[in-house]
């Protein structure tokens, strides 16, 4: 290891010639401890849902496997005693495999009363509060019963809107001391007590092998400072966000604890998906010289580090597109470079990646955790390089074997590459070209849903990675239909709370041996099953096969259609009363697309709408035009 004497001019060195002018200093070297789950070396880690065994079988010694726990996780969504045993099953199993496992806790927009707009009148109310806590109550204590590391991502997003409801007022009412938990009866009746609660369960729960992070939404200061608002000062966005968060647990506080990293998220779908379907720029200029008031990793590193300075924490960056510039730019349904263009693996694995893992370690990122936010993403299952070979798998794979890349000391910075002081196996990259970052101009600023890199309430993220397997099972002898869902979802998936994430069954099947199930879990409200750029023609009409059970508590259904900016986000619908369907059949529903519609849509898919708490399952098959 080099002197500090050295770790500083290193430093300086890296201030100029990678990060450009900073606003502040960065000679006293990255902030903050490394929490022991992370192990002291950079974690790489992928989405992956339980069960499955992709990253077992792919040989990667990955460190970190992640999975959304949404709504209804406490009883395996209906489907197993609420008792968290779901949740200990993929903890277990996530350990087997040799990774720690990462929960991101999404269920806060998945309570009764509604989505994302609704956070706040949620916290004010006890019964939801009560509930809720409950649930993350019984999380920790499985995770404390299963002993080894755990790392919770606390509800993406949720403190930006949070801040936006409230005006940046930590102290407006929330129900928490008055939920009636015991455990939290000595917290404020506040959003900063919604927070502080987490810390204080771990504490009374003793569950002090659980790492907690605290989500950072780069739109929440009212300025979206990666993609829009480009000639904005960092820091005092940065101060807004941190003095909004000191009440709710990045100051001392009255658990007597704090949270242990910040997690963000620097895209939460590929960047040519957000250039073709919205018209916005969301891709990064890789270039080490770029300016600080470009979209550019500069610029975002600049931003991490100024978080790192002021609060003294660490981050982990999590659902990392996994686009890179030989993808095909189209929806993917499993098929070889299926998915969108992006550069966020290339810039961290490829020519560069040395550098650039090193430059994004000295500004406090000690994890890379790589997942799709929807379904039709690109995904390490089926990328590719310019080699032929797949792209992240066997990049990640020479890193980590090499032995990775140990962190920084707090106070200090790593060398540039060939200075030592650190392993590292680093990466060679077979010469891809940039991708087009395109000339469309950016839709708007989060939190309205809209096209930056927040967690979108218009798809669900538990869709994860695998996109299912084609857009098309046109050509399957026993199901030609363009979705039948024989060997995959085929990139549809499930958004509002009424649902929980859909899979194929063999249950019920309109034709082939397999349909795809969607789940209701109880919550009443909407629900929304649909895909990604269907290749409809112009004025065609889309039927969908819907299998309905008796005694279900749905109201109605609703094929629709969304085209794209092009056509101004057209909305075709068809609303249909649930008195005019058959149960336990098969009935035809459909949608007719105007004269003139414009291909490929933005969304094919049915709406649902439901009372009551019944939980059971729809099915959806045959879909053709």
């Amino acid at each position: 290891m080099t002197t500090n004497t050295i770790r500083r001019a290193f430093a300086a060195l890296l201030t100029l010639t990678c990060l450009g002018a900073m606003s502040a200093p960065a000679a006293t070297g990255v902030q903050g401890p490394v929490p022991p789950a992370f192990q002291n070396r950079l974690m790489v880690g992928l989405f992956e849902e339980a069960g499955q065994n992709w990253m077992r079988d792919s040989n990667v010694p990955w460190d970190a496997r992640y999975r959304y726990f949404t709504k209804g996780w406490a009883d395996n969504w209906g489907y197993g005693a609420r008792d968290g045993s779901w949740a200990a099953s993929f903890f277990t199993e996530t350990k087997a495999l040799g990774y720690v496992p990462v929960v991101t806790y999404y269920q806060l927009f998945g309570e009764p009363g509604g989505g994302e707009q609704e956070t706040l009148a949620k916290l004010k109310n006890a019964s939801t509060m009560r509930s809720y806590f409950e649930d993350v109550k019984l999380l920790l204590q499985r995770a404390k019963t299963f002993g080894g590391p755990v790392i919770l991502h606390v509800e993406p997003d949720a403190v930006g809107f949070m801040q936006f409801q409230t005006a940046s007022n930590p102290n407006a009412p929330a129900a928490i001391a008055s939920s009636g938990m015991p455990e939290l009866a000595g917290l404020p009746n506040t959003v900063a007590g919604w927070s502080l609660a987490f810390l204080q369960l771990r504490k009374s729960v003793g569950a002090n092998n659980v790492v907690l992070g605290l989500h950072i939404s780069a739109w929440a200061s009212g300025k979206d400072i990666a993609f829009n608002s480009l000639t904005d000062p960092l820091q005092p966005e940065v101060d807004k966000v941190v003095n909004f968060l000191k009440p709710l647990g990045l100051a001392t506080n009255v658990t007597g604890a704090t949270y242990d990293v910040l997690v963000g998220d620097p895209l939460d779908r590929d960047a040519d998906f957000y250039r073709l379907t919205q018209g916005a720029d969301h891709l990064w200029d890789m270039s080490d010289s770029a300016s600080l008031t470009s979209r550019s990793y500069n610029r975002y590193a600049e931003w991490l580090r100024l978080w790192n300075q002021t609060t003294g924490k660490r981050w982990m960056l999590w659902q990392i597109p996994l686009g890179n510039s030989n993808h095909l730019n189209i929806n993917n349904g499993g098929g070889p470079r299926q998915g969108y263009k992006d550069n966020r693996t290339e810039y961290f694995f490829g020519a560069s990646g040395d550098a650039h893992r090193r430059k994004f370690a000295n500004v406090g990122v000690i994890a890379l955790l790589y997942g799709a936010g929807a379904g039709g993403q690109s995904s390490y299952q089926n990328d590719q390089g310019t080699d032929g070979q797949p792209y992240l798998k066997q990049r990640a794979s020479t890193f980590l074997n090499a032995g990775g890349l140990i962190l920084p000391a707090a106070g200090t910075t790593l060398p540039p590459p060939g200075g030592g002081g650190s392993t590292d196996g680093g990466t060679v990259d077979a010469g891809t070209p940039p991708v087009d970052a395109g000339t469309g101009t950016d839709g708007g600023t989060r939190p309205d849903g809209g096209t930056d890199g927040g967690v979108d309430g218009g798809t669900r993220p538990d869709a994860g990675t695998d996109g299912g397997t084609g857009t098309s099972d046109a050509g399957t002898p026993a199901d030609p239909s363009k979705y039948g869902f024989e060997s995959g979802t085929q990139g549809f998936s499930a958004a509002g709370a009424a649902l929980s994430a859909v899979s194929t069954s063999t249950t019920q099947a309109y034709a082939g041996i397999r349909s795809l199930a969607v789940p209701f879990n109880g919550t009443s409200g909407k629900g929304t099953v649909a895909v990604a750029n269907a290749a409809v023609p112009s004025a065609r009409t889309v039927t969908f096969r819907l299998w309905l059970p008796s005694g279900s508590k749905i109201t109605g259904v609703q094929p629709y259609t969304i085209e794209g900016a092009s056509a101004n986000w057209r909305w075709t619908g068809s609303w249909i009363p649930v008195g005019n369907l058959k149960a336990g059949a098969w009935n035809a529903i459909t949608v007719k697309l105007p004269s003139g519609s414009t291909s490929p849509l933005y969304q094919l898919g049915v709406e649902f709408q439901t009372t009551g708490t019944w939980k059971g399952t729809v099915y959806l098959d045959g879909v053709s035009w």
